[in-house]
């Protein structure tokens, strides 16, 4: 059950000294953001909505990229542009120029939607709308916020442990108007013990979070029976994905397949590793925070 909390009680108790914060930040004129916090436990989740500014980067398109509205290629460049001016005094990326990063984030963030598309219409159901997506480890959003831009339909959590970066996230999902997006402030072992979202998503992402035996156990517990967890990877991640099929298998899942996929990009080939949950996830998955990254499966 979700308890409402008013904006003062979670800002004295949960993100800690945000004045202090803010004086740090670049100066960004943002709409005026219309808040929602919410509790469970110790997890605090927060949705943003308002209007799409008028302000946006003027970086390039991209093949995917292309592929998109008149309106979605805006938003993701107000995403952008809120990205590198945020980035000026926050460790967001270490991409500086806006068109590496529409090359490097968006587009490879882009590439995954069509091979998980066609795994989840094959394997888990006959719509690819309105589905329940968790972005593990999101980080300044990528891939879920992208994600959330390209399929208005889906409802798009975006998961990540740092306040300074759920800023962020607060920020940007207000100011380009995403209303299909939550952010949630946890770590992934406390929130896959959590009742309330423990096998809930549809679908879970992660993107240059940690090695695929880490990434399942934090994922997969996430994942509804019969979902799908997708993992986004380098050009060459065999090794890595050879050696989490026994994590992979006690957290209930079996490898489904590994998708190669061309960023269009000087980056190159982008692999998509797919697996399907076969069956619920043993209760003692995942161990307590910071476990599994000190003890993979």
């Amino acid at each position: 059950m979700l308890i409402s909390v008013s904006t003062r009680a979670f800002h004295s108790a949960s993100l800690h000294s945000f004045g202090t914060f803010f004086k740090h930040l670049p100066t960004i004129k943002p709409p005026t953001l219309n808040l929602r916090h919410f509790t469970t436990g110790d997890t605090v989740i927060s949705r943003a909505s308002a209007p799409v500014s008028t302000s946006a980067a003027s970086a390039v398109g991209t093949p995917y990229f292309e592929t998109l509205t008149s309106h979605q290629k805006h938003q993701v460049r107000l995403y952008i542009d809120s990205l590198l001016q945020w980035n000026q005094k926050m460790n967001l990326t270490a991409v500086k120029d806006e068109n590496e990063v529409m090359e490097r984030h968006v587009e490879d963030s882009l590439t995954i939607i069509e091979p998980v598309r066609d795994s989840y219409m094959l394997h888990c159901g006959i719509s690819f709308e309105n589905l329940s997506v968790v972005d593990v480890g999101s980080g300044a959003g990528l891939p879920g916020m992208i994600l959330a831009i390209a399929c208005p339909g889906w409802k798009v959590t975006l998961l990540e442990s740092m306040n300074k970066r759920c800023v962020f996230l607060e920020h940007v999902a207000g100011l380009i108007g995403l209303q299909n997006v939550q952010i949630v402030r946890d770590r992934a072992e406390n929130l896959g013990q959590n009742l309330n979202f423990r096998e809930s998503f549809d679908i879970a992402v992660a993107r240059a979070v940690a090695e695929m035996r880490v990434l399942a156990e934090y994922c997969l517990p996430l994942v509804r029976v019969g979902g799908l967890f997708v993992a986004a990877k380098g050009h060459d991640p065999q090794e890595e994905v050879a050696k989490a099929e026994r994590a992979i298998q006690l957290m209930g899942a079996s490898l489904l397949q590994t998708c190669f996929v061309e960023s269009h990009s000087k980056h190159g080939q982008r692999t998509a590793i797919i697996c399907l949950k076969d069956g619920p996830t043993p209760r003692k998955y995942p161990r307590p925070p910071g476990t599994p990254s000190k003890l993979p499966l």
